[in-house]
């Protein structure tokens, strides 16, 4: 599908069922901040953009019955429609989002945004949402402050080239502040706890970046990852490992666009 960056396309498409598995979920206390920020409640139409393998989606369909998502890779929208059958899912972008004007209360975008964040998608998040409609961010954000976590991201960062990506804060640029408010963020502590093939192996191999690299320098990774499990004292020989995140949210108000 096109306006679906290279790294996305290619790596997504191979790694959806790596993706589903080695994911990170979310932490329960975003329910209560999509009910009181975003205002979510049983009468709320919500879309989730950008979905994904559902792993966002799934948390979401606790407090909105109404929910729709959308997502433009196909692989991952076949793992989501595998764990969740009953939630309506679009193939779209999210500079064409295949709904009418004032669809939904509230949109989502959970570790999506930095891949379409332009003024275009805005006034197309802009479109769909009602008047009064607000929009969430949603980022798992590593905590490198743990030296093992900074040092996969010294592993992985230099293959990621021109990837769209969140800890360059580029996707702020957008908010210009004619199709919403400035994001406001709420910060939570989160642990995603599994095997550290699991928690390591899979997550990182499911990079976009790293899943669509050729085999030679995917199989660089992997070892170098691998040593990493094998020889850090915090890692070494054990069966489970708790890998640090700080989940943030951030609140933006649909503003009434200038004439």
């Amino acid at each position: 599908m096109t306006g679906v960056h290279k790294s996305a396309q290619q790596g997504f498409s191979t790694q959806a069922v790596t993706y589903a598995q080695g994911r990170p979920d979310y932490p329960r206390q975003l329910t209560g901040w999509l009910t009181d920020a975003l205002q979510i409640n049983s009468h709320s139409t919500v879309i989730d953009l950008g979905a994904g393998t559902g792993k966002f989606t799934r948390l979401l369909s606790t407090v909105a019955p109404t929910l729709i998502a959308v997502e433009p890779v196909q692989a991952m929208g076949a793992q989501l429609k595998k764990q969740l059958p009953d939630v309506r899912l679009l193939s779209g972008t999210a500079e064409a989002i295949p709904l009418e004007e004032a669809t939904a209360d509230a949109l989502v975008c959970a570790q999506a945004f930095h891949w379409f964040s332009t003024e275009a998608a805005l006034a197309e998040i802009h479109r769909v949402l009602k008047p009064e409609g607000r929009l969430g961010l949603i980022w798992n954000v590593r905590d490198e402050s743990v030296d093992w976590v900074a040092a996969i991201t010294e592993i992985i960062t230099p293959y990621e080239g021109d990837t769209p990506r969140f800890h360059t804060g580029r996707w702020r640029e957008a908010f210009t502040g004619e199709y919403f408010s400035a994001p406001e963020m709420t910060c939570f502590p989160y642990s995603h706890v599994g095997s550290p093939q699991e928690v390591i192996m899979d997550r990182f191999l499911s990079v976009s970046f790293i899943a669509a690299l050729p085999a030679a320098e995917k199989a660089l990774v992997t070892e170098q990852l691998q040593s990493l499990i094998n020889t850090h004292p915090a890692l070494r020989g054990r069966e489970t490992v708790a890998f640090p995140y700080q989940t943030q949210a951030y609140r933006s108000q649909r503003l009434t666009k200038k004439a």
